[in-house]
């Protein structure tokens, strides 16, 4: 089984495919570590030398390679992984698409904290964050949308994110 977990950045994908890998003896996969480690820079550095286009261009042959390399997995998707190159397409076929759809107060929140490690937020205004969440959110939506499971109760309970999976 390969599942996918998708959704804004700070939605705690990778927090919750961390317990998930574990709970069901699955490998786990950060997809944006994974094409750091690719591209042996950081995803600051790729979007600064490279541009955003290249980077998602990496992201998806990551994701390709990943998924047809192993016949079990959690991964953790950037935040735009499933809106580029019909990679929400993609991962719908390869396995169970979970989106984590976090409250904007609550990505608001987290990503204030921790804007200085994210290109796309590094440098805004507190007031400049919750209109770029709004408008990206609302841009990536119709993506995250699409996935097989949505998960949106605040806090998640793992066993139950396990239950809502394993029905999907």
């Amino acid at each position: 089984m390969k599942i996918f977990l998708i959704g804004f950045m700070g939605s705690g994908k990778t927090h919750w495919g961390r317990l998930l890998s574990e709970k069901l003896s699955f490998p786990f996969f950060d997809l944006d570590e994974q094409v750091t480690e690719y591209a042996g820079k950081s995803i600051p550095e790729l979007f600064e030398t490279e541009g955003a286009e290249q980077f998602r261009m990496m992201e998806k042959d990551v994701l390709h390679i990943i998924s047809e390399s192993h016949d079990s997995f959690v991964m953790a998707c950037g935040g735009g992984s499933p809106c580029y190159f019909n990679n929400i397409d993609y991962m719908k076929q390869a396995g169970t698409t979970v989106w984590i759809n976090t409250p904007l107060d609550t990505l608001f929140e987290r990503l204030e904290k921790d804007k200085d490690k994210r290109p796309l937020i590094k440098g805004l205004s507190g007031g400049q964050l919750r209109t770029f969440i709004g408008k990206k959110f609302s841009d990536r939506k119709i993506y995250y949308e699409q996935a097989d499971v949505m998960v949106d109760e605040q806090p998640v309970h793992l066993d139950h994110l396990i239950e809502k999976i394993f029905h999907a």
